[in-house]
């Protein structure tokens, strides 16, 4: 067994009884997070799903990341396909009680990933064009979503870590954030549900520069141009099952 899968207490809905399908690695992960009111976003989100709040707050993430092996269950990598970078927007909302992650739009760098998570996952995938690079613990990335006009949907910052790693406390902010083990999509009138599993985050405080960003052209300018919350993390094996219709 994975030792992700001796570490499950802090789920909270238990583990899927079908084995896993897919796995992946997630690398030099970017949390970047800015508090929004819930009414910005609450009809941008299927209705069948609530906005989650920490505080009456709604929150919005852009997290940008380095995948690879990435493999079906008892095969090896996919070739070539098995490493892309991946840069998410989303929000989080409950189903039915059940906490989760709504994605707005994730785009990657290889047309036939993006092409099979739109199929696969029913998600809103979109190629761009990407870059990451490491220098002495600093991360260099940049997006830019092809064939997207007025405004150009872009990414562009650096980010590091500036603490030792930590594991959240299991009231804190950072801990509704980050421990997520499903998203919701849905397609025409039907709502599904995709189940994933990790162990717990292990994170470090994290400062960036900002250069430019319109990852979120839903929101009024003034909303992203702020701070952001940021943490790092080096990296994380995720399982993921297939999807499963709600409604």
């Amino acid at each position: 067994m994975h030792k992700e899968f001796y570490e499950t207490e802090q789920r909270p809905f238990p583990l899927p009884h079908k084995p896993w399908v897919m796995t992946q690695t997630w690398n030099n992960l970017l949390f970047s997070h800015w508090p929004v009111p819930s009414v910005l976003i609450k009809d941008l989100v299927p209705s069948s799903l609530e906005v989650d709040l920490y505080n009456e707050t709604a929150w919005i993430g852009i997290i940008p990341f380095y995948v690879n092996h990435m493999r079906f269950r008892g095969l090896p990598n996919i070739p070539y396909l098995h490493s892309y970078l991946e840069l998410n927007v989303r929000t989080y909302v409950t189903y039915k009680g059940i906490p989760g992650v709504y994605f707005f739009s994730l785009d990657a760098n290889k047309w036939m990933n993006v092409i099979g998570a739109k199929i696969g996952a029913l998600l809103p995938y979109r190629y761009a064009t990407m870059d990451m690079k490491v220098e002495d613990h600093t991360v260099h990335f940049h997006s830019e979503r092809k064939y997207s006009t007025n405004p150009k949907i872009i990414l562009n910052l650096t980010y590091r870590p500036t603490s030792d790693v930590y594991l959240p406390n299991f009231d804190s902010l950072e801990y509704w954030l980050f421990e997520r083990y499903c998203f919701f999509t849905a397609k025409g009138k039907h709502l599904y549900r995709g189940d994933i599993h990790h162990d717990r985050w292990r994170v470090s405080d994290a400062e960036i520069s900002l250069y430019a960003n319109s990852m979120a052209p839903f929101l009024p300018e003034h909303y992203i141009e702020s701070q952001p919350l940021v943490h790092y993390s080096t990296k994380k094996q995720v399982f993921a099952w297939p999807l499963k219709k709600l409604r």
